[in-house]
């Protein structure tokens, strides 16, 4: 019974989020320059200012919304990681590869000392490094689970990742010819700098195929890391909690990390089907857009506004950091 009672608990937030991955979608069809997951988000973050909607998010649709926002998001991760080839990045080359790791790694740290410096509280520094450093919300999603973040933390990094990506849509191809950059330059300049994968498709694709090609594999090989930065983030939590002795500590490698890493084999070693990679990546998507509708209803803008205005100045200035090394890296290796 106590199960039942559970999984009742759980279907209307489930079936909400399910909605509104459906109600993206239609989004992202009518208008291809929305990414889906893009669209899930602004939706979530838009349902949580109405009114009527905030005593169902925080009554009937909770334990659902939860769900979806962490443990869909992990199983999206996971399949994320079919999306990868371990061939296609060795085919960057290592003057691109080192760099990206580089840029990666400062834009991480960068972004993490610029919290700290504006005092942003808990986890937030930490969150907003993952966020801009690899693939936006849902790397924000993955490190909460790890680092157990509260709802209150992930607010400001998922709403500042949202409005930093959606704006490099339109920033940076404003940008293209003015810095003089040839077609396959500005897809390694997208892949390198904006944050979720649909977010590079929707930037690089007006330069035609070449360009996105090249996008999505540094893009991809950006979103490798997250693997070994959040297991070094669950090591750094194993050793800071500090239990009572009836607890458990934090997993040493989280289960999903372990499972995103086995895809990524996967897909390197084996011939897999692309029927079965279709059906994968149709699986994850659904996953992530439900998990990051769930992200943005817990999102309050009014807070943001009104409190939120350090966690905003880093968000640019990490959007700054970041656009700026990718392009250095642009000029010296392409």
């Amino acid at each position: 019974m106590g199960v039942t009672l559970t999984r009742a608990a759980w279907l209307p937030g489930v079936a909400v989020a399910a909605g509104a991955a459906a109600v993206a979608l239609a989004v992202s069809a009518l208008f291809p320059a929305v990414p889906l997951l893009t669209a899930a988000v602004v939706l979530g973050i838009l349902v949580a200012q109405l009114p009527a909607a905030q005593s169902h998010l925080r009554g009937s649709l909770a334990p659902g919304l939860a769900l979806s926002s962490r443990r869909f998001m992990r199983i999206g991760v996971v399949l994320l990681g079919f999306k990868l080839s371990l061939v296609d990045v060795a085919s960057l080359g290592w003057g691109v590869f080192l760099s990206t790791v580089a840029i990666v790694l400062i834009t991480f740290g960068g972004t993490w000392l610029l919290g700290r410096v504006f005092r942003l509280p808990g986890h937030e520094p930490l969150l907003l490094a993952t966020g801009f450093a690899i693939c936006g919300a849902s790397a924000i999603g993955a490190m909460s689970g790890v680092v157990r973040a509260k709802s209150s933390e992930q607010a400001h990094p998922v709403a500042l990742v949202t409005l930093c990506g959606t704006l490099a849509i339109v920033v940076l191809p404003a940008l293209w010819h003015p810095l003089a950059l040839d077609n396959l330059q500005f897809g390694h300049w997208v892949g390198a700098s904006v944050h979720d994968v649909g977010q590079v498709v929707a930037t690089a694709q007006i330069a035609g195929s070449s360009a996105l090609a090249v996008a999505l594999v540094v893009k991809l090989t950006r979103v490798v890391l997250l693997a070994p930065i959040v297991a070094v983030a669950a090591v750094v939590e194993r050793r800071r909690f500090r239990p009572n002795p009836d607890a458990a500590k934090p997993p040493l490698v989280p289960l999903f990390v372990v499972g995103f890493l086995a895809a990524i084999l996967l897909r390197t070693f084996l011939v897999i089907p692309e029927p079965v990679l279709s059906t994968i990546d149709g699986i994850q998507t659904a996953l992530l857009a439900m998990a990051l509708f769930g992200l943005g209803a817990a999102v309050n803008l009014r807070r943001l506004v009104t409190t939120g205005w350090r966690a905003l100045a880093v968000g640019l200035l990490s959007w700054a950091l970041i656009a700026v090394l990718a392009l250095a890296a642009v000029h010296l290796f392409s």
